[in-house]
C-alpha cells in the first residue's frame, strides 16, 4: 500500500510539474488570438479584442489560474440588536483554474473551474465557451469579408449582459476589480446559449439567446422555462493618446421561468462573509424576486423580467470613471402589477505611478425598488480604497466599506455593516 501511495504521489507530482512546464513555455509564446489576459494587461478591455497581431501556429494550450485571500474587519448591527458578533480574521482562500486553447485560426476555447469557493467545498466547473473570429479553419480566406465583422460565441458560459461583469470578482479572479466586493445587484449568470457580434469600426452590436437554465436538466418541467433573449450595443473609441470613451446599452429579457438567475447565478459567494445572515453565501448582495421556488408551499410559480443596463466609461490619462444605470421590471405570475428596481453606480479612480501601478478611488452604489408584498426598500453602499499592482500578476487592495438597509423587515430592519477589507490577488 505504501509503495502504491508513493507511486501515485510520484505520478501526480510529475503530471503537475509537466503541466506547469508546458504552461510556462506556453506563456512565453502567448499565442492565443482575440484573447484577454487575466493579468493587469486585461484592465478595461471588456469584450475580448476583435483585432489580433497573433498568428495561429498549431493547437496551443494555456494553463492559468487565480487565487485570492481577504482579511475581513467588518461589524454589523440592526434594529433588533440580535446579530452575532463578527471577528476580524481571514476569509476562505478562493482559487480558479483556467484552460484557454487555440484550436484553429480565429478559433479558441475557454474553460474555468472553481477549485475552492465560499459556497462549494468541492471543485466544479463554472463554464466555458467556443469563440469564432474567423472561418479560416474551413479554408484560408473563407468568408473573409464576413469574418472581418463577425464573432460567434457558444457554450455554457457567462452571458454578456452589461459591463459590470467585466469588472467583477469571479471567485478567485479578482485582479480586474478595483474594489473587493461586486455590485449590490450582481448581474451574473452562466446559461447555455450563443451570442453573435457584429463590429464596424468603433461600433459593435450583439444578440444572444440562452435556454434560461443555470442547472441543466432534460427532465420534464412543471413550468416551462422559455429561452431568454439578450442584446447589447456599444461605442468604444480611443479618441487620442489621453482619452478613451465607451458607452454601452444592454437588455436581458426573460419571458417565462420558474427560476430567474440573472442576479442569483453566482454560486461562488460574496466577499463580505457572514454579514446580517451568517448562512447566506450571497450576503451583502440583493436579488429581485420575480419567481417562487419549488421549495415554497404549493410548488414553483413562474415569472418574467426585463433588465436594461447602461454603462458609460471614460478614461483621461490616469483619471477613470465607470457608471451604472440599471432598471429591472418584472412580476410573479400571481401578481396583478409589475414591480421595478433601479440600480445606480459610479466609480471614480485615479491611477498613478510607473505604468499606473497604483490607484485610489471610490464607488457609490444604491438599489431601490418594491419587494413582494409592497415594501419599498433602499440599499446604499460606499467603498473607498486603493490598490497596488506589485507585478502584472500580483496585486493588493485595501478598502473601507459601509452598507445600509432601509424599508426592510426582520433581521434587515435598520441593518448596516461597515469596516475594512484587505485583499491579495495572484492571477496568471
Amino acid at each position: 500500500m505504501k509503495l502504491a501511495n508513493k507511486y501515485i504521489t510520484t505520478v501526480l507530482v510529475a503530471v503537475i510539474m509537466g503541466a506547469f512546464s508546458f504552461s510556462s513555455q506556453a506563456q512565453e509564446r502567448n499565442n492565443i488570438q482575440y484573447y484577454t489576459p487575466p493579468t493587469k494587461a486585461g484592465l478595461n478591455v471588456f469584450e475580448a479584442p476583435f483585432t489580433t497581431d497573433k498568428e495561429f501556429d498549431g493547437v496551443y494550450v494555456r494553463i492559468g489560474g487565480s487565487n485570492t485571500l481577504q482579511f475581513q474587519g467588518l461589524s454589523h448591527e440592526n434594529d433588533a440588536n440580535n446579530l452575532s458578533d463578527l471577528q476580524s480574521n481571514f476569509n476562505l482562500a478562493t482559487s480558479n483554474l483556467d484552460f484557454d486553447v487555440a484550436l484553429a485560426p480565429g478559433m479558441r476555447m475557454h474553460l474555468r473551474t472553481y477549485l475552492s469557493s465560499q459556497h462549494h467545498t468541492e471543485t466544479y466547473v463554472k463554464g466555458g465557451y467556443l469563440q469564432l473570429d474567423s472561418f479560416d479553419f474551413i479554408e484560408e480566406g473563407f468568408l473573409a469579408g464576413l469574418s472581418d465583422h463577425l464573432r460567434i460565441k457558444v457554450g455554457h458560459m457567462e452571458n454578456n449582459y452589461g459591463d459590470t461583469h467585466f469588472r467583477r470578482s469571479d471567485n478567485g479572479a479578482a485582479i480586474l476589480n478595483p474594489f473587493v466586493g461586486n455590485y449590490i445587484m450582481d448581474s451574473f449568470t452562466t446559461e447555455v446559449g450563443g451570442e453573435v457580434y457584429v463590429y464596424s469600426g468603433d461600433i459593435f452590436g450583439m444578440v444572444g439567446v440562452t435556454n434560461g437554465k443555470l442547472n441543466q436538466s432534460t427532465n420534464e418541467e412543471t413550468i416551462k422555462t422559455k429561452p431568454s433573449f439578450l442584446t447589447k450595443i456599444g461605442y468604444d473609441s480611443q479618441v487620442n493618446d489621453d482619452l478613451r470613451f465607451r458607452l454601452t446599452g444592454s437588455l436581458f429579457r426573460v419571458s417565462q421561468s420558474s427560476s430567474i438567475y440573472l442576479y442569483s447565478g453566482d454560486r461562488a459567494g460574496t466577499r463580505y462573509y457572514n454579514v446580517i445572515e451568517p448562512d447566506n453565501f450571497r450576503a451583502g448582495r440583493y436579488s429581485p424576486t420575480f419567481t417562487v421556488s419549488s421549495r415554497a408551499p404549493g410548488g414553483p410559480i413562474a415569472g418574467e423580467m426585463t433588465a436594461i443596463m447602461i454603462n458609460p466609461f471614460v478614461k483621461f490619462q490616469g483619471l477613470e470613471f465607470f457608471g451604472v444605470f440599471e432598471t429591472v421590471t418584472g412580476q410573479i405570475d400571481t401578481e396583478a402589477d409589475s414591480r421595478t428596481f433601479t440600480q445606480l453606480g459610479a466609480e471614480l479612480l485615479y491611477r498613478f505611478g510607473m505604468d499606473e501601478d497604483f490607484y485610489l478611488g471610490t464607488r457609490y452604489n444604491t438599489v431601490s425598488g418594491e419587494e413582494v408584498g409592497g415594501n419599498d426598500i433602499d440599499i446604499n453602499r460606499i467603498n473607498i480604497g486603493g490598490g497596488w499592482f506589485m507585478t502584472d500578476n500580483v496585486m493588493t487592495k485595501l478598502e473601507y466599506v459601509k452598507q445600509s438597509y432601509d424599508g426592510f423587515t426582520g433581521d434587515y430592519a435598520g441593518a448596516e455593516f461597515s469596516g475594512i477589507m484587505l485583499e491579495a490577488v495572484v492571477s496568471f
